[in-house]
């Protein structure tokens, strides 16, 4: 009995008022765990110390030798020395706070203790071997975008190790994708919508059989909890869809690495605040929670440049937002701005305009510049005044999720005007107002999903790129109108199976001047001759109008252990291209229209997932 009570003063006393409460669930069971076995050493310590020297303290304390008493004696000294055996394990629910490890225990005579200080928890720890924290690590397919294939679904997964006091996730998949097109685009697993060619082209009709691993993923999600309200995160994600100079697709395929995603958070849940700092889907992009990253609604389709219809980028960018009750959001973004630009005939950067009706001489227009720096050489870089700005409201009910935004951009061309010797900045001004949503269909087996955005110069925020912007008469950059939108229906048969079929439209209206010969330039002009848009061959400079898609497909999630999980997708999409019409120099109108179909059959291994 004395033995275990002194193990629970000893317990009580090394536990100080102001121990400092871990910050997450494992790591607290790591210095419970560790606390525990530095205890149990304690205990068992003590006791060999009580039973050596007890007997010899009650045999100095004891009286003379009385024939009397000499019948108890022995019962006396055997009483002595009874201990009470303490259990050799402690279970979490009876320590529910513990004191740091080198915080000095009193025994109750005052004396301190020997130094039995444990080691301090390591800089570098593994947690894998933790079983007692309940975690959820199976593929999720009941959401209508699955983080498993639209992202990593890192947030599910438990930690893997961790550095000081941050815990780390791994995620990603490695993938295995076989793309069919009816026509040949010369494209990885990245389908450029606005490319399918028509039929003066050689490539039309010509299929294209392509295998690709380039979407193999991984991602790191490290996580700090400095206090109970405040969590700090930063997540990066890459994939392989990167080319450089030495890519061939001869003898190694050897594709680089390419940053998807790589932002940090700062969240303050007492105050409802959320910050993201660096590269992550836009704002403009559908949610299918909150605004709050890793929680966008993207289509669960195997094709890298999802669908038309779909709005999105991936651009460095500053967000602040606000919820109330995990309900209602709002939401500010400031992001990285580039732009598209058309004309209709051949124009680049500095180059003269076809002069405008009225006008002798045509404006000289500078609008972009080669990548420097840190930049692609190859591609061309626009004039960005101000970034794109984005505004967005949304809510959560019991039937729903809907959102609507507004989002602003600035265009920037320098004009030398004809006659002039000096040079001088023109900006236009464009953007648009979009919405969203994503609900049940009376079932949670059963989701409809949806998004729409409007305006002039938005086309960036589709997948098939319709330009921002072309020329008009005075050299100034015009945005182009332009709408975009799409329905998703998803479907899961079964928690294994996930079904879906969407439905997207791109489609451009005209921004266009008259020039000094009559004829139409800029963007959606109708008196180009494209007669030779059916002939192979032949010449076709058609302008884009509408894109339309069809999509259907699905995964089924058949295989999953303590080895990981496999996951097999199938994915058929339709495309259909529409060009502004012209005529075929006769004085006869022509309506350029071209076709495509695309099949991915693609199998991913999620190690992470067990």
């Amino acid at each position: 009995m004395a033995g275990g009570v002194l193990f629970w003063t000893v317990f009580y006393l090394a536990i100080p008022g102001n121990a400092r409460a871990q910050t997450t669930d494992e790591q607290e069971l790591f210095a419970i765990k560790a606390e525990m076995r530095r205890l149990e050493a304690q205990v068992e310590a003590i006791e060999r110390r009580h039973r050596k020297n007890t007997p010899l303290r009650r045999q100095a304390a004891l009286p003379a030798h009385n024939p009397q008493t000499a019948s108890v004696e022995p019962a006396v000294a055997k009483a002595s020395t009874i201990t009470v055996k303490t259990p050799r394990r402690l279970t979490p629910d009876i320590l529910p706070l513990l004191a740091r490890p080198d915080s000095p225990a009193q025994f109750s005579s005052g004396a301190s203790r020997q130094d039995t200080r444990t080691a301090e928890a390591p800089f570098l720890q593994w947690t894998g071997h933790v079983r007692d924290e309940p975690h959820r690590t199976a593929i999720d397919l009941s959401s209508s975008s699955p983080l498993a294939i639209t992202q990593t679904a890192v947030d599910q997964l438990p930690p893997i190790f961790r550095i000081g006091n941050i815990s780390v996730r791994l995620g990603g998949f490695v993938d295995m994708s076989n793309i069919w097109r009816s026509s040949n685009l010369t494209s990885g697993p990245a389908t450029a919508w606005n490319n399918f060619p028509y039929a003066n082209s050689p490539n039309h009709g010509l299929p294209e059989e392509r295998l690709s691993a380039q979407l193999t993923r991984f991602s790191t999600l490290l996580e700090a909890n400095p206090t109970p309200s405040v969590r700090l995160q930063s997540y990066i994600e890459a994939d392989f869809g990167g080319s450089a100079a030495t890519t061939n697709s001869v003898q190694i395929s050897g594709y680089t690495p390419r940053l998807r995603q790589g932002y940090f958070t700062f969240t303050q849940k007492k105050w409802g605040l959320h910050v993201l700092m660096g590269q992550a889907w836009s704002l403009t992009t559908n949610y299918a929670k909150g605004v709050i990253p890793r929680q966008e609604q993207l289509p669960a389709v195997t094709d890298n440049n999802q669908i038309p219809g779909i709005t999105f980028t991936r651009v460095p960018q500053i967000r602040i937002g606000k919820d109330w009750s995990q309900k209602y959001w709002l939401a500010l973004s400031i992001e990285d701005p580039q732009a598209t630009f058309a004309f209709s005939k051949p124009f680049a950067s500095g180059d003269y305009l076809p002069a405008a009706y009225g006008q002798t001489a045509g404006a000289r227009s500078f609008y972009a510049n080669s990548g420097g720096v840190l930049l692609n050489p190859n591609s061309s870089y626009t004039y960005n005044p101000a970034p794109d700005i984005v505004l967005k409201g949304a809510v959560d009910t019991s039937f729903g999720h809907y959102e609507v935004f507004g989002l602003a951009r600035w265009f920037r061309a320098l004009v030398e005007a004809p006659g002039a010797t000096q040079t001088h900045k023109s900006t236009s001004f464009g953007g648009g107002v979009g919405a969203g949503m994503t609900m049940p269909l009376g079932t949670r087996a059963l989701q409809l999903t949806g998004n729409v955005l409007a305006g002039q110069g938005v086309g960036r925020y589709g997948p098939s790129l319709i330009p921002d912007t072309t020329l008009n008469g005075q050299g100034s950059l015009s945005p182009v109108p332009e709408m975009m939108g799409s329905l998703g229906l998803i479907g899961h048969p079964a928690s294994s199976v996930l079904l879906y079929t969407y439905g997207g439209v791109e489609a451009a209206g005209r921004s266009r001047y008259i020039g000094a010969d009559g004829h139409q330039y800029g963007y959606g002009v109708t008196d180009t001759n494209l007669a030779g848009c059916s002939v192979e061959f032949g010449t076709c400079d058609a302008q884009t109008r509408t894109l339309a898609s069809f999509t259907a497909g699905g995964w089924w999630h058949f295989l999953e252990g303590h080895y990981g999980s496999l996951m097999g997708g199938l994915q058929y999409t339709y495309i259909r291209k529409f060009a502004f019409k012209g005529n075929d120099g006769a004085g006869h109108a022509v309506d350029p229209t071209t076709f495509g179909h695309t099949v991915y059959v693609t199998f991913r291994y999620f190690p992470f997932q067990q």
